[in-house]
């Protein structure tokens, strides 16, 4: 060490500023980092969800639409309503990357004619709006509130509710996510609709959604890394009553996050809603070894050694320990990386590499710039010191050793009974909290109109023509009516089935199924020549017409129900001639549920067994690694099951603030240990260990939880609820795990320290 010293303090000029220049270089590249919220991010290439949803979008086009709903309580049947939804539906149709636009007015209205029965007429549902007169007005209501085809999808029951839905080209947002650019769009053709009428119109669907992914994904990273490093000056000032005490670990960790930022640039990749909080984790899991390094270094100063000594002394005494906490850390973090979870994983691979960076900067930067300050220390005993050798820690831990290990088993009991009532739930929408737009415009529509979602059911009929068989058409029919009885959150299903009955009601007086496929082959070949360019039924259809598209509009629920309602399609299709397979962006994510529990298992349990490894080969002692890895575990588990008792469900963020805390806690832990059994060896009494270890450590295990919870904590102000969770769960954490670790840790030691004498 001492030669390594002497390394640092010849080049210290060289490294002081080498180093800020080299970050500043680098950060050159952070002008190019960009934000991606598309749902492409969540899944990784060789997703089969993917790849089956890439295939259903080649079959059918893209299920991916821009929906306005708004609201007239007088009925949206006047003429500024309807007006206003037909300037709407026309704007949208000329706008770019649009496919299809569908509405009340543009509805394709099947009826006979009034002049000759056997006349079917295709035509748009509202027409002449400007000459419309009040009798035209109610019968128009009157069909649409009692016309299945659209109640419940473009109209309310109630008919005071509607919706306007533009379905995006396929492959829209592949190579880029097009959402801000497709939002500003319908903002600009929304905008004189709102001056002219004065509703409000409520945006919902993929753009918005990803636009929203953005926008708080970007607030978040421009609102958190700000404070977070604010937060941390302060405190560090308040520590260290020192500047140098407050820049040298702000620096440290500055340059981490600023060098792992630019390299993920480098890479190529963007910016998700968990990578961009990157510099909050940096700040969090960085600082802690920069602050143990100074304190020691003060303290030594304090005693009134030089400076170079002082420097030699912190890292003699600190090196091991951080360099076992940072290795933890980044166990922590990068158990991630097994995540199937994309945004999970490159948050991993981001956070471990940064715990590794920012060791290196604590003991290259950070004593080469301490070797260079000249400024005098006045030798003295802190008061604070006084007041933890005078304290007595370690006679009240063996005084009270037992009264801690019964009153932390009772409360584990009654909080690990949380952990049989805590659910998993990875629904999109929820991800927003309730004063987000997204969330607001699909509640909206679920109250007022149909279920915001959709699952996209394919039915394969096993044959070319298949779905022109009477008896596919009938078990179409028949699967409406069970699913929708079975499930109350199925709110509107829509095919061609609903086509073929019309005309058959239209032409035969009948509303069923006709019983040859001749006929049924004729309507559809009616209605398709019958339809204007651009309303064409191929999306409802495969070119050999083998498969038929079945949209279900279905209701927020959790991705529980979501598994049980997809699930049951399958099964039921599963017990006739055919098959189906469910797809769609609501069922993507409603899949990502299994990923999202593996993560928080798989993720936690290698943590466990990594960082049990790691305390193993340190401190050899195998009868004693329960002791060593109860404190860290104990942390997690108590917050999840506190989480079950008060209703917070396991999400995204959730999953991966497990690893996370065991990746983290556990720097207390070897801190901790580390000058404990130093202690030991030099023959100090139990007490005076404990005292010796709150005296050389205690300080920077307080104050470094302190800024870690705190930082984590700014998250539970975050609008994203995956972020908002992971703030609470990891704040909570740790908060828990200092308490654990000043005394259930030590009562622990007491009692195994009195087993081995025995």
């Amino acid at each position: 060490m001492k030669k390594y010293i002497a390394f640092l303090y010849r080049f210290r000029w060289f490294i002081a500023i080498g180093v800020p220049l080299l970050v500043f270089a680098l950060a050159s590249n952070l002008k190019h980092l960009e934000m991606d919220g598309s749902y492409r991010i969540w899944f990784g290439e060789n997703s089969k969800t993917l790849q089956d949803y890439d295939s259903f979008r080649r079959t059918f086009g893209n299920d991916d639409a821009v929906i306005i709903a708004f609201k007239d309580k007088s009925g949206i049947f006047n003429k500024k309503a309807l007006q206003s939804i037909d300037n709407i539906t026309q704007a949208l149709w000329k706008m770019k990357y649009v496919a299809r636009v569908d509405s009340i007015t543009n509805y394709q209205y099947v009826h006979a004619s009034a002049d000759d029965a056997d006349d079917v007429i295709v035509e748009d549902f509202v027409q002449h709006i400007e000459d419309a007169n009040a009798t035209y007005l109610q019968q128009r209501k009157e069909i649409a509130v009692n016309d299945p085809l659209i109640v419940d999808g473009f109209i309310s029951r109630d008919g005071t509710t509607t919706m306007i839905s533009a379905r995006l080209v396929p492959k829209v947002n592949d190579k880029s996510d097009k959402s801000m650019e497709i939002m500003k769009m319908v903002n600009k053709i929304l905008a004189p609709e709102i001056e002219r009428t004065g509703y409000k119109y409520w945006i919902n669907g993929g753009p918005a959604l990803n636009q929203a992914f953005v926008q708080i994904g970007t607030s978040d990273a421009m609102t958190f890394t700000p404070l977070v490093i604010i937060a941390s000056m302060v405190l560090l000032l308040l520590l260290f009553r020192r500047v140098s005490g407050m820049l040298i670990p702000i620096g440290v960790v500055v340059f981490t996050f600023m060098i792992v930022l630019a390299v993920q640039v480098l890479l190529g990749y963007k910016l998700n809603n968990f990578t961009a909080n990157l510099p909050v984790f940096v700040v969090a899991i960085g600082i802690a070894d920069a602050v143990h390094i100074y304190i020691v270094w003060l303290m030594y100063k304090r005693q009134g050694e030089e400076n170079r000594e002082a420097v030699l002394h912190s890292l003699q005494k600190n090196f091991l320990p951080i360099f076992l906490t940072s290795l933890t850390t980044a166990i922590g973090f990068a158990t991630l990386t097994i995540s199937k979870v994309i945004p999970v994983l490159t948050l991993g691979i981001a956070t471990a590499s940064g715990a590794v960076l920012a060791f290196i900067l604590s003991v290259t930067w950070m004593p080469a710039v301490l070797l260079i300050l000249k400024k005098p220390v006045k030798p003295s005993v802190s008061a604070q010191t006084k007041s933890l050798d005078s304290f007595g820690y370690g006679a009240f831990i063996l005084r009270n050793n037992k009264k801690i290990i019964m009153i932390t088993a009772t409360l584990f009991a009654i909080l690990a009974v949380g952990l049989f009532k805590v659910k998993v739930d990875s629904n999109t929408i929820r991800y927003f909290d309730k004063s987000v737009d997204i969330r607001q415009g699909t509640e909206f529509l679920m109250e007022n109109l149909t279920g915001p979602m959709a699952y996209e059911i394919v039915v394969d009929s096993g044959r070319k023509n298949g779905i022109k068989d009477p008896a596919f058409m009938k078990t179409v029919e028949n699967f409406y009516r069970d699913y929708q009885l079975r499930f109350g959150d199925i709110r509107h299903l829509a095919s061609l089935m609903d086509t073929v009955k019309r005309f058959n009601q239209v032409l035969d007086g009948k509303n069923e199924i006709p019983n040859t496929q001749n006929l049924i082959a004729q309507y559809l070949l009616l209605y398709s020549l019958s339809l204007p360019q651009g309303m064409e039924i191929n999306d409802k259809m495969d070119i050999d017409e083998r498969k038929l598209r079945i949209t279900a509009q279905v209701n927020i629920v959790d991705t529980s129900v979501d598994l049980e309602m997809i699930n049951y399609a399958h099964a039921w299709w599963n017990n006739t001639p055919y098959s189906a397979q469910v797809n769609g962006q609501t069922a993507m994510f409603a899949y990502m549920q299994s990923d999202v529990t593996d993560t928080l298992i798989y993720s936690l349990s290698m943590a466990i067994v990594l960082v049990s490894l790691v305390m193993l080969f340190i401190f050899r002692r195998v009868r004693l690694l329960w002791v060593f890895i109860l404190p860290n575990l104990l942390p997690v588990m108590l917050v999840v099951g506190l989480m079950g008792w008060i209703g917070i469900n396991i999400d995204i963020g959730v999953a991966i603030a497990g690893a996370i805390i065991i990746g983290v806690a556990v720097d207390d832990t070897i801190h901790f240990l580390v000058k404990y059994f130093d202690a030991r060896n030099r023959g100090l009494s139990l007490a005076d260990s404990f005292d010796e270890v709150l005296h050389y450590a205690g300080r920077a295990i307080l104050f470094t939880t302190l800024i870690l919870s705190f930082s984590f904590s700014l998250f539970s102000f975050s609008t994203f609820t995956p972020n908002e969770n992971f703030g609470i769960v990891t704040a909570s954490a740790l908060v828990i795990a200092l308490i654990v670790d000043l005394l259930l840790l030590p009562a622990l030691l007491s009692l195994a320290d009195k087993k081995e004498k025995e």
